[in-house]
């Protein structure tokens, strides 16, 4: 996605907010746009530690773009990204990134997994980007998500649903106070969809981390605690979900 660097042609931005301190993630009046197209509008949320929450919406509606600010990815044109009570869109780039490597996993519609690496040594990159031994971490979570015998295989070699597995893995491997989730099982078919959303969600709650899934899959979405819709670049309505646990 190209950065834009030119602010748009938004209004005052509204007073700075407090420093969310409780929360994993939080976000105050995020607008962001590309040439003369303005794709969102002022957007604030928060998640807390260990609630899930589930961004809904049409195509064009602007999820992507809001995933990727509040993964720090982009920078916003105006408003303020939070992790863990440290603001971070101010940020330069490699602090940044720094800070997401060892505060935010991220899990997108395809694994993206290093195909030359092996499953265990995808697990571990996050962990040696931070200077961690990742080792143990890597073995636990490899098992938690049933892959134990299967550290030194390729990519190549693993099923779709196994190498989404993985990428959950990796995305939970240095203990993240939030993660963050494109289309998570939208390249599954609905077995793997639900053996994935269930490993990535139950993991990240029990972690203790903050979890916001973008989503077209109403079942998914329903596992969630809490339910944003966003429409042409807003938050229009909330509902309290969480019943298909």
């Amino acid at each position: 996605m190209p950065r834009v660097t030119t602010p748009g042609p938004f209004p005052a931005p509204t007073p700075a907010s407090p420093a969310p301190t409780a929360a994993a993630l939080a976000a105050h009046d995020l607008r962001h746009g590309f040439g003369n197209m303005t794709v969102l509008h002022g957007v604030s949320l928060v998640v807390q530690a260990g609630e899930v929450v589930a961004v809904t919406g049409p195509s064009g509606s602007g999820k992507s773009t809001l995933l990727h600010l509040l993964g720090g990815l982009d920078t916003p044109q105006a408003g303020e990204v939070w992790w863990a009570g440290e603001r971070v869109d101010t940020l330069g780039t490699q602090a940044r990134a720094q800070r997401r490597a060892g505060q935010v996993g991220l899990v997108f519609q395809h694994h993206y997994l290093l195909e030359d690496l092996s499953v265990r040594q995808n697990v571990l990159v996050p962990a040696l980007l931070t200077g961690q031994d990742g080792s143990a971490r890597a073995r636990e979570l490899l098992a938690r998500v049933g892959l134990t015998g299967r550290e030194d295989d390729l990519p190549g070699v693993l099923s779709g649903g196994e190498r989404q597995r993985v990428a959950v893995a990796r995305a939970l491997a240095t203990r993240p106070a939030v993660v963050l989730a494109d289309e998570p099982t939208g390249s599954l078919d609905r077995a793997n969809a639900d053996v994935v959303a269930g490993l990535l969600l139950d993991l990240a709650r029990e972690e203790g981390a903050g979890v916001l899934l973008v989503t077209h899959d109403e079942r998914l979405a329903a596992r969630a605690d809490r339910a944003l819709h966003l429409l042409d670049g807003q938050i229009l309505e909330a509902e309290v979900s969480g019943t298909q646990r």
